[in-house]
């Protein structure tokens, strides 16, 4: 966790717990959970990258994610590998570097491919395989915030923004 700098996450079943309520005009409504955002919005605040690669494109997430401060938001990615490819090019990324938590099938190959793959406890078998670590916390219930936190805890960092703003 010393070298993690990037955090890339999936959405359903992650940042969601995979449901999704449909109204009667057909829109998929999601419900994300707060604390995940507060994490996720504390580490882009401590100059962590946040990535999220999703093949869902509801732009009801893209506006949340959004008013985060997460810039690097790739809706509709149905080739995970590649998109993952292409961020930590365009950013100078090293693989390793990288924390990425997915929960089903579309996440194994790029998980694969970075140094901390993790997910939420209730993920799919095969994610729980190829992951170095699982979460305690079910996906859209904390598991993000779990991740963030003991990373930024582990640099130093889970605090420091927010106690710098009361010294």
């Amino acid at each position: 966790m010393n070298g993690i700098t990037t955090f890339i996450f999936d959405v359903d079943g992650v940042l969601t717990d995979s449901s999704v309520h449909i109204t009667t005009s057909g829109e998929m409504l999601r419900i994300m959970n707060i604390r995940d955002g507060y994490a996720m919005k504390a580490a882009v605040d401590s100059g962590y990258h946040v990535c999220v690669i999703s093949g869902g494109t509801n732009e009801g997430v893209r506006v949340r994610l959004r008013n985060l401060g997460i810039t690097d938001i790739h809706l509709g990615a149905h080739d995970k590998v590649e998109t993952f490819k292409e961020y930590i090019e365009l950013y100078n990324i090293s693989p390793e570097q990288v924390l990425y938590m997915g929960d089903d099938i579309p996440d194994y190959y790029v998980m694969q491919k970075v140094g901390l793959p993790t997910c939420p406890v209730d993920a799919a078998p095969e994610i729980k395989s190829v992951s170095k670590y699982v979460s305690h916390r079910n996906g859209g219930r904390g598991a993000v915030r779990d991740v963030v936190e003991q990373v930024m805890r582990v640099q130093g960092k889970w605090m420091a923004n927010f106690d710098a703003k009361y010294d």
